[in-house]
């Protein structure tokens, strides 16, 4: 803030983070400053996004602002987005799923971060099905002290927990609701919060009304992606689906339920069928 000038760093994932406080470098000004990045870091080794990181506050009491801004590259084709559009299925997109996926992600999306305003938001499109795959970031803490993250992340994970509750009531047999992250949070270590970044990935799974599951330690998140696959009926190069074990679990649900509606449900998608 002395200086006036942006504060440049990047970190061992592919990102070039430009961070600038709003009253000194003003936000249209950061945003040019990362176009011009972004133009720069390109070529056989280019960067995959450049990030625009505002924030506000004073000294000990700095906060991150809401109006952080990804520039990402196109992503390698074949990828699910595209496999899901030639399905004609819908998409829609909440938090950083358009720019992460700069813009290819889906015609349908919301920008606002996936706060607790942002998902209640979300149940409306979903209870009215008016789209068939949703895509939701979900944006937790950004503190500056250790007391502060134990705080806000036991605050976020409540939050969080509170609203999968009400949520989750919206789900029926033919609903599949995937959770997961892209790495580990270690609220009281000092430093940086992201302290594992997914050599594994583990997904928190729900399909219907029943009870959460988990698939076990995947090797890749690929395996969400190309569970998303082909319960649309298509295929993404990488990954290794789950949807069968899915569907074997919400068939004994079905199966308790219904008496012998079993066979219907095992041929019937996990997922809300795609429009024509």
């Amino acid at each position: 803030m002395r200086t006036g000038k942006p504060i440049v760093y990047t970190s061992g994932d592919s990102v070039f983070q430009i961070a600038a406080h709003e009253e000194v470098i003003p936000i249209a000004e950061l945003y040019r400053m990362c176009e011009i990045a972004r133009k720069l870091l390109d070529g056989p080794h280019r960067v995959g996004r450049v990030i625009a990181r505002p924030f506000a506050g004073t000294a000990g009491n700095f906060v991150r602002t809401t109006r952080r801004h990804d520039y990402a590259v196109d992503p390698p084709k074949p990828m699910l987005m595209d496999v899901l559009a030639e399905r004609k299925v819908r998409v829609f997109g909440v938090g950083k799923i358009h720019d992460i996926y700069n813009g290819a992600a889906s015609k349908n999306s919301s920008r606002q971060k996936a706060t607790p305003m942002a998902w209640r938001r979300l149940r409306r499109p979903f209870a009215n099905a008016r789209a068939d795959s949703f895509f939701v970031t979900w944006w937790t803490l950004t503190c500056c002290t250790a007391t502060e993250r134990c705080r806000r992340f036991a605050k976020s994970l409540e939050e969080f927990d509170h609203l999968l509750a009400m949520f989750l009531p919206l789900l029926t047999l033919s609903d599949l609701l995937m959770i997961t992250a892209d790495h580990g949070c270690d609220p009281i270590r000092a430093g940086r919060l992201r302290t594992i970044r997914g050599s594994t990935c583990r997904f928190g799974v729900f399909t219907g009304r029943r009870r959460g599951s988990e698939p076990g330690v995947r090797d890749t998140l690929a395996d969400m992606g190309q569970t998303i696959a082909e319960n649309f009926g298509g295929t993404i190069p990488k990954g290794k689906s789950f949807l069968n074990e899915m569907r074997k679990q919400r068939g004994t649900e079905a199966a308790g339920k219904q008496g012998n509606s079993d066979s219907r449900v095992q041929n019937s998608r996990c997922g809300r069928p795609a429009t024509n």
